[in-house]
């Protein structure tokens, strides 16, 4: 009995290596749109396609960003200035996509843009403070998306959502939790929808990478200014060991970040050239080993792990 569980597991493993390894044929006639591009995954999938062939359209937030990029990659990637949240840039960014793609439609849409501020505890935040972040990593992710839609169905090609672990397991509050899991339930409708006409759409969820959003000393900077802005009121009630203990948490979450972050870009390369994309990929072991276990854990035990990881701490000071 054993021995043919054993037997059939082995054989849909290696089912599962070669479906994967099969990869789609000319490459180098494909067009991937990348957005957020200025540094990051963004900037190092940009870099990486283009070295294997690929027709890359690299979407930079600045022109310093932009030129940076052309200096380290070849004459076949070309740049363009996008701000996801303003529809008119999305608009002028779609017609140069239009004019570079031409009839051959764009095989790859790659929605990496984001930002992870403002952050805190959320007491200490307002309204504006959510829709700042979820202006950017999901309403301008959906907006580009709607936007490119036509040009992907044209190729039945791919579209690639980044979404984060923090999009199953909340760990913070502001809109960065609460825009990744806007991102899985788009990517998710969207797949649905879109597989009619045979275009591929994958998530990439990664745990905790070394970016410039990511950065300890900004996201304890953000932190700082929160408090200084937050109500009498508010201080009194957190106190400033519940704030020693918040950066401590954050200093501590980003000495456990990986500096690889070709872990993400290899997982977004494979879900534009591989022939049979995953539905979800999650990048880094902390992700695979860590936090996709425990978001299916019982509420009250994921609970407690952060509670004792991160509240706890604060009472002990």
């Amino acid at each position: 009995m054993w021995l043919y569980l054993v037997t059939l597991l082995g054989l849909w493993t290696l089912l599962r290596l070669f479906r994967e390894r099969q990869v789609v044929s000319h490459l180098q006639d494909k067009y991937v749109f990348i957005t957020g591009c200025d540094s990051g995954f963004g900037n190092l999938l940009a870099r990486q396609l283009d070295r294997r062939g690929m027709r890359v359209l690299a979407a930079c937030l600045t022109e310093n960003g932009a030129e940076e990029l052309r200096k380290k990659t070849s004459d076949r990637l070309e740049t363009v200035i996008l701000d996801v949240t303003k529809t008119e840039s999305i608009v002028a960014a779609t017609e140069w996509v239009k004019v570079h793609v031409g009839n051959r439609g764009l095989w790859g849409l790659v929605n990496n843009a984001g930002i992870s501020t403002p952050l805190g505890p959320s007491e200490w935040l307002n309204k504006e403070d959510f829709a700042k972040v979820l202006d950017v990593n999901l309403l301008g992710m959906i907006e580009v998306t709607l936007s490119m839609l036509p040009l992907v169905r044209k190729a039945r090609g791919r579209v690639v959502n980044v979404s984060s672990i923090m999009g199953r397991v909340s760990f913070c509050g502001g809109g960065y939790c609460i825009s990744k899991y806007g991102v899985e339930a788009f990517s998710d409708s969207l797949r649905r929808e879109l597989s009619y006409f045979g275009v591929k759409v994958a998530i990439i969820e990664p745990g905790g990478f070394k970016t410039c959003v990511t950065s300890s000393d900004m996201l304890s900077s953000n932190v700082k200014m929160l408090w200084d802005q937050a109500s009498s009121e508010v201080k009194e009630v957190y106190g400033k060991k519940f704030l020693l203990s918040y950066l401590a948490m954050i200093k501590s979450v980003e000495q456990m970040c990986s500096e690889d972050l070709s872990l993400v870009t290899d997982c977004m390369e494979h879900a534009l050239t591989s022939c049979h994309p995953r539905t979800r990929y999650s990048a880094g072991w902390d992700a695979k080993l860590l936090f996709l276990p425990m978001s299916y854990l019982p509420t009250f035990l994921v609970d407690a792990v952060v509670y004792w990881t991160s509240m706890k701490p604060a009472k002990a000071l």
